[in-house]
């Protein structure tokens, strides 16, 4: 089992920034990636970022150069860094932890861009 559970949420302006917090726990060690998602209202959920467990990276087009996902280990702590944010990028953002056979998510948090 692992746990999931994000934070840092909130209402920014158009071009403010945002840090996205997922904090882990359980069992950390059958965890093979973590992800980001985000659900728009109306929208399908949407794929943001990943980060392997061997640190590599990869950000959806949509976000890249302007998002960037990391985490520190040793506080068993995923990060989203969002700069340069847009209304579209307004959402319930969501942690996901891939192990096998299955995903763990988080209860997500919100983003609010304003125009």
């Amino acid at each position: 089992q692992v746990q999931l559970v994000e934070s840092g949420g909130g209402l920014v302006q158009a071009g403010g920034s945002l840090r996205l917090s997922c904090a882990v726990s359980g069992s950390i060690f059958s965890i093979n990636a973590m992800r980001w998602y985000r659900q728009a209202p109306g929208k399908q959920r949407e794929y943001v970022a990943r980060i392997s467990s061997s640190g590599i990276t990869h950000h959806a087009d949509s976000v890249k150069g302007r998002f960037t996902i990391s985490r520190d280990n040793a506080k068993n702590t995923m990060y989203l860094q969002m700069n340069s944010l847009k209304p579209e990028d307004t959402a319930v953002y969501y942690c996901n932890a891939l192990t096998k056979p299955t995903d763990y998510w988080g209860q997500g948090t919100q983003v609010t861009v304003s125009s």
